[in-house]
Parts: C-alpha cells; structure tokens; sequence
C-alpha cells in the first residue's frame, strides 16, 4: 500500500455563523421507520403547555448506530475528565425514576 493509500482521507466540513451558533435543545423525541431515524431536537420551557422543535436531523440506521458509538465514546471521555455525569433530580421528589437517562 502506498503513503497516498495509508493517509487518512480529510473532509473539509463548512459552517455558516448561524449554523455556528447552535441551537439549544433540552429534549429530543426520537422515532424511526423502516429505512430512517428521525431526531428531533426540543427546546422545553418550565411552565409553557408548548414546545418548539428546534431542528430536525434523519438519519439512515446504519448512522444512527455510528452516532450512538460516538456519543458513548464522548460520554465516557467527557466523565474521565471531569467526574460521573449524575441526572438532576429535585429534592424530595416522590416516584422519581431510579434511572431518569433511561440507561441500563
């Protein structure tokens, strides 16, 4: 295999300022069909009966498998770095979910 072959091939990726500066989203409602996962990206507000959705990505199965890997990768380096990412749960509240990550 030659040095050409051997390198890694780079993808120059471009963002416009909007796209740069994000958008905030504390939930995200996940369905699929047969052929695509669709993410839905949901900025929630306390006390308001409607929530926005801020984006919406879909994705082939195939990638959304690749994300999951890549987010758990990032999870787990993000905790050795700065510690045990724990859920917030408020004090003294009754029936709340041993595991409100929904994570075994």
């Amino acid at each position: 295999m030659s040095n050409n072959q051997q390198q890694k091939k780079e993808i120059s990726i471009e963002m416009s300022p909007e796209v740069a500066q994000g958008k905030y989203a504390n939930l995200a409602v996940i369905s699929h069909g047969s052929s695509e996962f669709f993410l839905d990206m949901i900025c929630m507000a306390p006390n308001v009966p409607q929530a926005k959705v801020q984006s919406r990505i879909v994705m082939t199965p195939e990638n959304v498998k690749q994300l999951l890997f890549a987010l758990q990768d990032n999870v787990r380096k993000y905790e050795e770095t700065f510690g045990e990412i724990k859920p917030k749960v408020p004090v003294g509240t009754p029936n709340a979910p041993l595991n409100p990550f929904g994570v075994n």
